[in-house]
């Protein structure tokens, strides 16, 4: 099919707002030099040397797209938190932040500028142009810790660490929840080439229960409003007049836009739910569209890890507390903000099993590579990552990927709650399964 636009997972993006700029906004922000809004460094974690261990995070600011200040923000207040107790292994922790502006060209900068400054890792960031700054990273040997799972560079490159599953977990996830809750399911999503990736995801988890596939069907991006597709939808959703349907948008920055259109064509279809995934849909958005009135009530929602009152965020929230109280870009119940917290675990167990010697971004990496397993407090598995090319999902194009854990959530008088008592559900076997060729 021609004239087909690459999609960039941005389904994931965190910030799903109306009338939201396209991923690839021709006016989207420069990123960052050493000195310049958008970039800087921690006050007061001391200058580079022998005794300091300097790291990057980055993220998009500032563009009213897919803003991610929380993370750049909660690094910072770990810095503090972190310096204040002793550093890491006896060292200071000085954190550079980056603004990618949202866009190839900042993403390629910040990357180049991570080099310049010699970090030892990119630690707990945003980015949806991993085509861009991978390169400039591989080049050097930086490793990438804790990326937000939005691109698929994230689960191939060999000097990435994820501490998630991505997209294809959720969707994996998310199938294998409404195999056993749905009719009929009508999955609505980007006619691009990155969308023809999603319904084989779905579908894994549908078939993993015995379930029909997922009826596909694409939509532009980036329209005002979507009342074809959505009568459309739920039209398919309720094709079978026994089972309650449901309806899955994963449109991106689009989303919003959709569920306006879906809020309207729904009045006359009261019985079909929606599903999504965190990231797509959070608190903030289920409160913007009308909470327990809105559009998401009773929607199934699959995400990483633990709901946000899980006592395992405890050690979090106190960080937070100290060291950022008031500062509103942390919010503990973004996802960003989580996989920072978690990105930079792992960051001080390589750290201290490094101890005293030397440390860069060799040393970081080797140790990393060693076969290290690191607890996250319950937030996750233990986390380990293979030799290359012998991960377990390795054989279907997500070698990187090592936490395949995903957790059900459903909306429930208009707040995210825990769903069936919370716990985690490892899709691996089921993403082995799917046919993503």
């Amino acid at each position: 099919m021609t004239g087909r636009r690459r999609f960039r997972s941005t389904f994931l993006s965190p910030r799903t707002r109306p009338a939201r700029a396209s991923v690839l906004s021709a006016g989207a922000l420069v990123a960052c030099a050493a000195l310049a809004a958008g970039c800087g460094v921690i006050p007061g974690t001391g200058d580079s040397g022998d005794d300091t261990i300097k790291v990057m995070t980055w993220a998009p600011q500032g563009t009213d797209a897919a803003d991610m200040d929380g993370m750049p923000a909660m690094a910072e207040a770990y810095a503090r938190w972190i310096n204040a107790e002793g550093g890491l292994a006896g060292r200071k922790l000085k954190v550079l932040t980056c603004n990618d502006g949202n866009d190839a060209v900042g993403a390629a900068k910040c990357a180049r500028r991570a080099v310049d400054e010699n970090v030892v890792a990119v630690v707990g960031s945003y980015s949806e142009f991993g085509d861009s700054y991978f390169a400039p990273l591989e080049g050097a040997g930086i490793p990438y810790i804790g990326g937000y799972g939005v691109t698929t560079e994230e689960f191939t490159s060999a000097l990435s660490y994820p501490v998630n599953g991505g997209q294809a977990s959720l969707l994996a996830g998310l199938g294998k929840a409404l195999a056993g809750t749905c009719g009929p399911v009508a999955l609505v999503r980007p006619d691009s080439i990155a969308g023809d990736e999603l319904p084989p995801l779905l579908n894994s988890g549908l078939g993993a229960g015995k379930h029909d596939k997922a009826k596909d069907q694409l939509a532009p991006e980036d329209v005002g409003e979507y009342s074809q597709q959505a009568d459309r939808a739920l039209k398919e959703a309720t094709s079978d007049p026994l089972a309650q349907g449901c309806v899955v948008p994963a449109l991106g920055g689009s989303t919003a836009t959709f569920m306006d259109s879906f809020r309207r064509a729904r009045e006359d279809y009261p019985r079909v739910s929606t599903a999504t995934v965190l990231g797509s849909v959070d608190q903030s958005v289920i409160n913007a569209s009308g909470g327990a009135s809105g559009p998401y009530e009773g929607s199934y929602i699959t995400g990483w890890y633990p709901v946000a009152t899980d006592q395992h965020w405890k050690p979090m929230k106190e960080v937070i507390d100290k060291e950022a109280f008031g500062d509103n870009r942390i919010d503990p119940a973004d996802a960003g903000v989580q996989t920072t917290w978690i990105a930079y675990t792992v960051l001080r167990a390589v750290l201290e099993k490094i101890g005293g010697s030397e440390v860069s971004a060799d040393s970081v990496r080797a140790t990393l590579d060693s076969g290290i397993k690191i607890a996250t407090g319950g937030l996750t598995p233990t986390l380990s990552w293979p030799a290359r090319g012998q991960g377990k999902l390795a054989a279907v194009g997500l070698s990187r990927l090592v936490n395949a854990d995903v957790t059900l959530q459903v909306v429930r008088a208009g707040q995210l709650v825990a769903a069936r008592g919370g716990g985690l559900t490892d899709v691996t076997a089921t993403l082995q399964n799917a046919n993503l060729g």
